[in-house]
């Protein structure tokens, strides 16, 4: 080979090493910065907002409800218990002017409810509308009788004494003295074989928004209320504008209020919501046990977060839902939290300011 051709032999080869060089540093920088870059931060998956929940009931619940008789003569007042766990207290008149409370309860677990009283007619039709258990301690002939010709499941503590205990402590009449608990009324429906679930819709339609009833057609402030049973019994509603709640204060007549307070915890019994129309009552006997007028319609108010609306409402049957509207005819809503439900005499006096 011939000295020209081995000098090109060397230069073509100084040029391969030198490539095969400079390709390695470049692979190897290559990979080295693979190496270190850091690594891209994951697109974080969006997630949907967390759905309300309505707090009052668990709406996914199929228990069934359980309506409380409650007494509220004037001498239990301080005394009564566990009314703040039912998420709807009816209010109704009944004999001597006084009036006694239904509780309905739901998934509740309270310890001391009472004290329990008697059945009267009337009761039955909106433990119907809620189809809940009725829990009561005897009755007039009536109501008994209602109780067994309509096929009300009941627990009548008369007849089932492991239902209730005496609080003795309280130094009332024997009468006032009957409380129960959850667990004692859940022991008495197993007993009785009554169906523990229900597919009966909800009585009201709740909103878990909060919902502003002052743009509504003749709206009015209500931050206080005032419902008159009779010259024995009036029920007061007073707004807590910081709360969004009503105190609930009791009285015989207009004068000399009483807060409605709870004996076991004192705590202030409270309402989110109010319902209030009248009805005709009318004696039915010497005793002055009444009749309650209540299939038909009429109009009342809806009253929360401080203002009155009035509404309409319809019940076509005793076992039927009572329906409640707007005046423009839509279904009425109501607030997430408890209601009370009042009842009243026509004719009473019925104050909004």
């Amino acid at each position: 080979m011939s000295r020209k051709k081995r000098k090109a032999k060397k230069k073509f080869l100084f040029i391969l090493l030198l490539l095969c060089f400079l390709t390695g540093i470049g692979l190897w920088g290559y990979k080295e910065l693979n190496k270190t870059k850091p690594e891209e931060p994951k697109k974080e998956q969006l997630q949907e907002p967390e759905q309300k929940k309505l707090q009052i009931v668990d709406e996914n619940s199929d228990s069934r409800n359980i309506a409380v008789m409650y007494n509220n003569i004037d001498v239990v007042w301080g005394h009564e218990a566990g009314l703040q766990d039912a998420y709807i207290v009816y209010e109704i008149l009944v004999e001597g002017g006084y009036t006694r409370f239904m509780a309905i309860f739901r998934d509740a677990t309270t310890e001391k409810i009472g004290s329990v009283r008697s059945a009267r007619p009337y009761f039955l039709d909106y433990a119907f509308e809620n189809d809940a258990i009725y829990v009561h301690f005897g009755g007039s002939d009536q109501a008994l009788s209602d109780v067994r010709t309509l096929g009300v499941n009941n627990i009548n503590f008369m007849n089932y004494e492991p239902g209730y205990w005496r609080d003795k402590s309280l130094k009332l009449a024997t009468e006032h003295t009957a409380f129960t608990s959850m667990s004692r009324i859940q022991e008495g429906i197993a007993n009785k074989g009554f169906a523990s679930t229900s597919k009966v819709p909800l009585l009201l339609n709740y909103n878990v928004d909060e919902i502003d009833v002052r743009d509504k057609k003749d709206a009015k402030v209500a931050n206080n209320v005032y419902i008159n049973f009779s010259s024995s019994k009036s029920t007061t509603f007073e707004y807590d504008a910081v709360k969004g709640i009503y105190l609930i204060y009791q009285s015989k007549g207009k004068g000399n209020l009483v807060a409605h307070k709870d004996g076991e915890t004192g705590e202030h019994y409270t309402a989110k919501n109010i319902i209030t129309y009248q009805i005709p009552c009318n004696p039915t006997d010497a005793y002055g046990r009444q009749e309650l007028n209540n299939i038909g319609g009429g109009q009342g108010y809806y009253i929360t977060n401080g203002y009155a609306v009035p509404i309409t409402w319809e019940k076509s049957r005793r076992t039927a839902q009572t329906v409640y509207r707007y005046l423009d005819g839509t279904k009425l809503e109501v607030n997430d939290g408890n209601t009370y439900i009042e009842i009243q005499p026509t004719g009473k006096q019925l104050t909004i300011e």
